[in-house]
């Protein structure tokens, strides 16, 4: 019979068991870990400039009446439809 050839690889290490820690953290850990998240997020924002702001506030106001304009003529068509249907009909 052939012998077979035995792998030589490095020696094993001794491998210690660690305890892994399951517990959830305090409350207040976990409320001072949020705070100091959301101010390294909210360190990433690019703010807008008073000139940028101003515009773009500028804009929504004007759609916003736009629209308010829009749907404003199609109610009164709506309420003009109904009144003479009601007129012919009854």
């Amino acid at each position: 019979m052939a012998e077979e050839k035995k792998v030589q690889g490095a020696p094993a290490k001794a491998v210690t068991a660690v305890k892994k820690d399951d517990s959830k953290p305090g409350f207040f850990k976990r409320v001072g870990k949020w705070f100091r998240e959301m101010k390294s997020e909210l360190k990433k924002v690019v703010w807008p400039t008073p000139k940028a702001l101003a515009k773009n506030t500028a804009v929504s106001v004007v759609f916003m009446l736009v629209s308010a304009l829009v749907l404003w003529g199609a109610d009164m068509i709506a309420s003009l439809a109904v009144n003479l249907l009601f007129r012919f009909a009854g």
